[in-house]
């Protein structure tokens, strides 16, 4: 009986050590799961911050590009208030002069 009994607790430890292991081998692959998720996550990510860059970068170009017709179009306009104005002047300064 003694060694049926030893065998019984061998038994058991060996059952509670497999249930460990399982439970082990479950949570490791949840992990696993977990990371691979969280890989394809990021990599999603970064394609989406890629594609952000892009637009960016194209937006700050295009922006440039609109600046600068703006400045010359508004220096274009100084430009004929000017002389408009230096022409009605003239006008004036002649007409009294006369």
């Amino acid at each position: 009986m003694a060694s049926n009994s030893g065998t019984d607790s061998n038994s058991n430890k060996l059952k509670q050590t497999q249930a460990q292991v399982d439970e082990v081998v479950g949570i490791m692959r949840t992990n696993v799961e977990r990371v691979l998720e969280r890989d394809q996550k990021l990599s999603d990510l970064d394609h989406r911050a890629s594609a952000l860059q892009t637009g960016a970068s194209q937006f700050e170009q295009s922006s440039r590009k609109l600046k600068r017709r703006y400045w010359w179009q508004n220096i274009k306009m100084n430009i004929i208030i000017g002389s408009v104005v230096a022409v009605v002047l003239i006008i004036i300064i002649y007409s009294i002069s006369r």
